[in-house]
């Protein structure tokens, strides 16, 4: 690859060859702060895992996990974002493999396949496809810009469409919580990508129709097959209706929950088996209040399904309070403001979908998990990012945490001098030289 010819003086040459690094101060700390909330919170809301053998298996349990994601995203934040570009293609091959695994031979939980075991440990291959749409989509916008323009080429929204596609086709069987978190990863890196209005307006309507048909469809199936003893028995450890998982399966599970949800005078009907999970995450949130029970004291922790992971949020707020729990809202709030911030501050376009992806993956996520447990989306399964117990999600996260933290750290801003700036561009790949969307001015 042939580098720009640039004419620079000594002073400039030789400031040129020096990188400059820097540590962003305020995504390492949130990182510490979600973990710390995470070890707190987890010993209390694990209690239906804790056996008699050792209490602290549980937490232990996700403590390595937090370890392990921890250093990946130590050895990520030290390395060029250019490299990690380069790793894109690999890192989405390799999930659309685990997906296609997962169909064919994955572990079954709530009535479909989700996850595989590996070396002993349970994966969920849908967790770090999350991830890799992020940066496939930062990978195909980055290299597809219009030079002079904020735009992207014909070729790069079909490009993205097809990928975006893909992503979502994969995980639909999965569940459609990931599916639309996905979606909403994608069309929000068009935005960021600066992808034009007219194209942008293209692909939503594409996804409306072929994802309008597939809910139809799927939701509308015929059941294919008499329920078995398995599904019976997971229906009613998941309180869940034995019926709705039977033949088609997730279909009818969509359209119970969405009839469940929109279910007149919800929060003042009686405790019932078929929707005790809400109702028990609505009287833990209402019994925490404003100040909390104090940690510890939860309640609901041993009446609550999967308190440690998809209603950890209500353990949070029964204990510490409402407080607390906007605080922790502020907190994912505050990772894509100031993603948002570096991003206006690059000088180019990758760095900048790189950093948003990663804001998007870890912040979209949150707020799904803080809808569902405060009753405003329909009962479904979201970990929250770092703090749920589940270990693919929190190495995903981390991953994030550390490409994000890897861009702040070398990626060039334009208050830097133009010896930098140069630097920059002479080791960056041709095909991703283009200016940040954000510095274009439109026609």
């Amino acid at each position: 690859m042939d580098s720009p010819a640039v004419s620079l003086n000594p002073n400039e040459a030789s400031a040129a060859r020096t990188v400059k690094v820097r540590t962003d101060h305020h995504l390492w700390g949130t990182y510490i702060l979600l973990v710390i909330i995470a070890v707190i919170e987890l010993f209390s809301a694990s209690i239906q895992e804790v056996t008699d053998a050792n209490i602290f298996e549980p937490i232990m349990r996700h403590g390595v996990f937090i370890l392990v994601g921890l250093f990946l995203m130590i050895i990520l934040q030290k390395i060029h974002y250019r490299y990690i570009y380069g790793f894109i293609p690999l890192y989405v091959v390799g999930c659309v493999i685990l997906m296609l695994w997962v169909a064919v031979a994955g572990v079954k939980i709530n009535g479909a396949k989700r996850a595989v075991e590996l070396a002993g440990f349970m994966l969920l291959p849908a967790e770090f496809l999350k991830l890799a749409a992020a940066l496939g989509m930062a990978w195909i916008l980055s290299r597809f810009q219009v030079k002079g323009k904020r735009d992207v080429s014909v070729a790069g929204m079909v490009t993205a469409i097809l990928f975006l596609g893909l992503c979502c086709g994969l995980l639909f069987s999965h569940g459609l919580s990931n599916t639309i978190v996905v979606a909403a990863i994608g069309f929000s890196m068009m935005l960021v990508g600066g992808m034009g209005w007219k194209k942008f307006v293209i692909a939503l309507g594409v996804f409306a129709v072929v994802g309008g048909a597939a809910f139809y469809i799927k939701t509308h199936a015929a059941d294919k097959a008499e329920i078995t003893e398995y599904q019976h028995q997971m229906a009613v450890l998941n309180h869940e209706n034995a019926d709705s998982v039977s033949g088609s399966g997730r279909g009818k599970v969509w359209n119970n929950r969405l009839a469940a949800h929109f279910r007149p005078n919800k929060h003042a009907e009686a405790l019932s088996s078929e929707h005790q999970q809400e109702q028990y995450s609505y009287i833990a949130q209402a019994r925490g209040g404003v100040k909390g029970v104090g940690i510890g004291r939860s309640r609901e922790n041993a009446r609550l399904p999967l308190a440690f992971s998809d209603y950890i949020y209500a353990i949070i707020i029964e204990e510490m309070g409402l407080f607390v729990g906007i605080g922790i809202l502020i907190c994912y709030i505050w990772i894509l403001g100031r993603s948002a911030k570096l991003t206006m501050a690059f000088k180019q376009t990758l760095p900048g979908v790189l950093c948003m992806g990663c804001a998007f993956v870890i912040v979209f996520q949150a707020l799904y998990h803080m809808a569902i447990v405060s009753g405003v989306f329909p009962v479904s399964g979201q970990p929250l990012p770092l703090i749920s117990k589940g270990g693919t999600s929190v190495l995903t996260a981390s991953m994030a945490f550390g490409i994000m933290l890897s861009v702040a750290r070398h990626a060039v801003r334009n208050t830097d001098t133009k010896a930098e700036q140069t630097r920059e561009l002479e080791i960056l790949p041709e095909n991703v030289q283009s200016a940040n969307p954000a510095e274009v001015k439109t026609n």
